[in-house]
């Protein structure tokens, strides 16, 4: 049985390897927002997603991940620097970047046509996360500042001018550690996440559970689901399945 297990904890990052070249063949995140629409329904989106962690000092991480949705054919980047500031506060500045072709946007928005180029956003955040423990449920409360840079686009023949918006989102998660397969922890989490945009108010609500499984001493595979509901378009149902690498500390 031991042999058994070892050889599929060895097989699993191949297999996820195999799957994101799959989706698309580049490590990509999920955070689309479509201009405008009227989206009723929802959308399945299979997502694959990578993650590396590089510890440059005690207290400080780099992070370099994304998602591709495969359903969407939406790609997107991201780069965190994380700064623990104490032992129950973190802060992080970060850039993401996304794309969604006509097809993806037209599909969300219910709309035949309605965008004829694809539709591109930069993201420069910052966000303060505080942490604790309860009878090992690990707590989590994040506050986040989003300043969104929206380009020129085409919607139903016309041009719509770039402006910037400005989006506030709080996140509440819990994770829950579980010793399993001899010495592995398995790490089962649960989220909710509401999004504010300037303007706008209350846009989007975001739901995540999942689970956080080592395969590797520097490795994770993490599948989860996602549900997201976004003012305007249909509900997002992303399947995930992604890595984590970790570098070791120097």
């Amino acid at each position: 049985m031991r042999g058994l297990t070892k050889f599929v904890l060895h097989l699993v990052p191949t297999f996820l390897v195999l799957w994101l070249v799959f989706l698309g063949g580049r490590c990509i995140a999920q955070e689309v927002d479509v201009p405008t629409g009227r989206g009723s329904g929802s959308v399945v989106a299979p997502t694959g997603w990578a993650e590396l962690i590089a510890p440059v000092q005690q207290r400080i991480d780099l992070k370099f991940y994304g998602f591709y949705i495969g359903e969407l054919k939406a790609p997107s980047g991201q780069f965190d620097a994380t700064f623990r500031a104490t032992k129950f506060l973190s802060i992080t500045p970060s850039y993401l970047y996304y794309s969604v072709p006509p097809d993806g946007l037209n599909e969300l928005a219910n709309h035949s046509g309605g965008f004829t180029r694809t539709y591109e956003e930069h993201q420069f955040r910052i966000d303060g996360t505080v942490m604790f423990s309860v009878h090992k449920f690990e707590i989590s409360e994040r506050n986040m500042y989003v300043g969104r840079f929206l380009p020129a686009y085409m919607y139903g023949g016309k041009s719509l001018p770039e402006k910037e918006i400005n989006r506030y989102r709080n996140r509440i998660a819990v994770a829950y550690p579980l010793a399993v397969v001899g010495s592995h922890i398995w790490k089962p989490f649960a989220s909710y996440e509401a999004f504010y945009d300037q303007g706008s108010g209350w846009t989007k609500n975001r739901a995540w559970t999942g689970v956080t499984v080592p395969i590797e001493k520097h490795v994770s595979f993490q599948p989860s689901y996602m549900w997201e509901n976004t003012n305007g378009i249909k509900d997002l149902r992303y399947l995930m399945f992604g890595l984590i690498f970790r570098m070791p500390s120097r």
